[in-house]
């Protein structure tokens, strides 16, 4: 099986609110220890997490081993005060205050930064992205700040500009990245930026009537297409569910992210090299120097 690239273990899958009161003021190490036995069983054997505020991948790091698993981790995920991002992480004001985000995260073992370029897609309204999204100059600070800590920057961004300026601005893998156009696309090939479309994130909420079905099958066959562009263009596809998110439970995400994969190119030992080109690629940026 590949590896997760992209799952966040204090997310139970079905109620964040709940994920939250599980784990807060203590870590339910049971309840953890359950969802790595899921990736084990499956034969996932490298997991990258987005990260959170509650300690909780810090301290699945320590004992991922026990399972065979090679797990990664910000510690927890950097934003701007006042824009999205609050969810998993902690927020800074000024780029002094974010240097002491990267430094902290960096004290606390992580392997890469984890920062919220943008806000997240609303379901319910076609075309909108909540929150306003950092500058092409900001990111451009805050990547090299991180980059010359010796620390890779995992990129949750949506929209084509926001996407497009990550790339070009030295993002080394962009989360999600819906909403990207021709540009984008080709500005994540050319600059060698690794896209992990948690592509489940959508496909699974087809039907579960939590959002309107119209808008969520668009952005699903937006998201194929766009994934077709990618490969032709030369992107790096990396595989990752978003695991622990609504309707994307710990183990079975990968697996389903993988199917859809399946769906969108056709089932073939060339696309399984193509996914552990991608897998290895990540293995190899997304380490502590």
């Amino acid at each position: 099986m590949f590896g997760e690239a992209h799952a966040h273990l204090f997310m139970n899958g079905y109620d964040y609110r709940k994920a939250v009161e599980t784990h807060k003021g203590h870590i339910e190490e049971t309840v953890l220890r359950g969802y790595l036995e899921e990736y084990r069983k499956r034969g996932v054997t490298f997991i990258r997490d987005g990260g959170d505020d509650l300690g909780v991948s810090s301290f699945v790091k320590t004992i991922a081993p026990e399972y065979g698993i090679d797990y990664r981790t910000p510690a927890f995920a950097i934003h701007k005060n006042g824009c999205y991002g609050s969810i998993v992480g902690k927020g800074f004001d000024t780029v002094k205050e974010y240097e002491s985000l990267v430094l902290e995260a960096k004290k606390r073992g992580a392997d890469f930064i984890k920062l919220m370029v943008s806000g997240i897609v609303d379901f319910s309204r076609y075309g909108v992205i909540t929150s306003t999204p950092l500058t092409r100059e900001e990111m451009r600070e805050f990547f090299h700040i991180a980059h010359e800590k010796g620390m890779a920057v995992m990129v949750h961004a949506n929209g084509a500009e926001t996407v497009r300026n990550a790339a070009e601005c030295g993002a080394d893998s962009i989360e999600h990245g819906r909403y990207v156009d021709e540009e984008a696309i080709e500005a994540m090939a050319e600059y060698h930026t690794i896209w992990v479309p948690t592509v489940v994130t959508v496909r699974n909420l087809l039907g579960c009537g939590r959002f309107p079905d119209e808008i969520v099958k668009r952005l699903y066959e937006e998201d194929c297409r766009n994934l077709r562009l990618g490969k032709e263009k030369g992107a790096i596809l990396g595989l990752g569910s978003d695991a622990g998110a609504y309707l994307v439970p710990h183990g079975k995400g990968i697996e389903d992210e993988y199917r859809t994969f399946q769906e969108i190119f056709g089932a073939s030992e060339e696309l399984d090299n193509f996914l552990r080109k991608g897998e290895e690629e990540l293995r190899e940026r997304f380490q502590r120097s």
